[in-house]
């Protein structure tokens, strides 16, 4: 574990905790547990392709990633001979989200050889681990680099094993990804050539929510390679009621299961949050009423609904999904299907909570304490990447005047050493990219107007 001062803590107290990998809770799932989105992965990274895991927050994303690593069961039956040239280093970008680059290729490194004393693969921990402490004893970004590439070089070329990187909550590391980050993946990508991949697990394509300028260096290794979590897998859905019955030596009626899948569309987290509330309190006679009013079910619902843009927050509130553009994601992540919400609860949550569409419409506010960026409920500083954030904080601390496209570049690319090669295209997609995130129809912007011949003006 990295500490505050980028050190390196002790390792027997990190989430493995020295478990065999039978003890971890990703190894008790059944094997025909998201079998669908778990094939597909693999159908990627046997070929030494990346790709990305997209889903609603709560869909259990985590918990594929952890079947990858610890689920004997699941291995067997999806890698077959593959798991025997192949390494799977489960990363969770939630606990590195502010770090610098430096901190976050560590932790990478750092990953990586824990991994491999994990699984048991002595030889190749103590090498790998020799070359970490060699180049970090340095405490220079650069050598500790060239270690990294000294590792995936050892371990795809000399030992012919497949490094796969399981990139967990990595929407969370979203805001703070710079353009070197993906530089770096693709120089580790080309020393590894076909054995070094990357699985990205977020909420939205990186392609969607990043500049392309931003994401260029990875681009062609990662855009348009998703894969789809389902709201609904019965045999996931199947095995937390029976973990949740079992730890609490209670039972939940079929039908109750039933009527609660309904509700909460077999979403993960709600399903499972929805029996355990319902264990607690005993029987239950309006049963949507009841989980509504429950906090831990309100602040999974709540999180569902922040995820979303306010386009997309308007097109639920209102039922009218008639932009394709709007729609797409709400489509691909199920939560959307011939218009129609495919949670109830969800769909009643948002109709009582934000009854008021008003309550969606507030203005955008920059809140100089916390250094975030708000509208309405919604954390929209949490959805920008750091170009996205500078840009919008510019425009906010100086509405409605006209700001010229020379001067946005100084705001946005200043920190750079030449913004010599910024060009108009890059600006344009910067611009189109904020308003997808702040306006409730991009093409015909309200708050940020271009001024022709002139630049830009943001009015509230």
């Amino acid at each position: 574990m990295i500490n505050a001062r980028g050190e390196i803590e002790d390792w027997g107290k990190n989430q493995y905790n020295g478990c065999m990998f039978d003890e971890h809770f990703s190894a008790q799932f059944p094997q025909d547990a998201r079998k669908e989105e778990i094939g597909e992965i693999i159908s990627y990274v046997k070929n030494g392709n990346s790709c990305q895991l997209i889903g609603l927050p709560g869909v259990n994303r985590s918990t594929v990633l952890g079947m990858l690593v610890y689920n004997k069961a699941i291995r067997q039956k999806h890698l077959g001979t593959f798991q025997e040239v192949s390494h799977f280093v489960l990363v969770d970008f939630s606990e590195i989200r502010n770090r610098p680059l430096f901190d976050v290729m560590k932790y990478l490194f750092l990953n990586l050889t824990e991994s491999l004393r994990e699984r048991g693969m002595k030889e190749e921990n103590l090498a790998v681990g020799d070359i970490f402490r060699e180049h970090l004893k340095f405490q220079d970004e650069f050598l500790l680099f060239q270690g990294f590439k000294e590792a995936i070089d050892y371990m795809a070329l000399e030992k012919k094993i497949a490094v796969v990187f399981l990139f967990d909550r990595f929407e969370e590391y979203i805001p703070t990804v710079t353009q070197d980050f993906f530089a770096n993946l693709r120089v580790l990508r080309n020393h590894g050539k076909y054995r070094f991949s990357v699985v990205f697990s977020l909420n939205r394509p990186l392609e969607d929510t990043l500049n392309q300028d931003l994401l260029s260096d990875y681009y062609e290794f990662v855009a348009g390679r998703i894969i789809q979590m389902k709201l609904f897998d019965k045999p996931s859905s199947a095995f937390w009621v029976s973990h949740i019955e079992k730890i609490t030596h209670k039972k939940v009626e079929e039908s109750v299961v039933k009527q609660i899948i309904k509700l909460t569309g077999g979403h993960g987290k709600l399903t499972k949050l929805a029996i355990e509330v319902v264990l607690a309190q005993g029987e239950i006679k309006q049963l949507q009423q009841f989980l509504l009013e429950q906090k831990t079910m309100r602040k999974a619902l709540l999180e569902i609904w922040q995820s979303f843009s306010p386009a997309e927050q308007a097109d639920l509130l209102e039922g009218k999904f008639d932009d394709q553009e709007v729609t797409q994601y709400l489509d691909q992540v199920g939560l959307v299907k011939e218009g129609q919400i495919q949670i109830p609860l969800f769909a009643e949550f948002i109709a009582v909570e934000y009854k008021d569409a008003a309550k969606t419409l507030q203005k955008i506010v920059y809140d100089d304490n916390t250094n975030t960026i708000r509208k309405g409920t919604t954390v929209l500083s949490d959805q920008l990447t750091s170009s996205e954030f500078r840009l919008l904080k510019y425009l906010l601390q100086n509405e409605e005047r006209v700001i010229e496209r020379d001067e946005l570049i100084s705001i946005v690319w200043g920190d750079n050493k030449s913004i010599a090669g910024i060009t108009d295209q890059a600006v344009d997609q910067l611009i189109f990219r904020l308003r997808r995130k702040i306006e409730e129809d991009a093409n015909h912007p309200i708050h940020l107007q271009t001024v022709k011949g002139r630049g830009f003006k943001f009015i509230l």
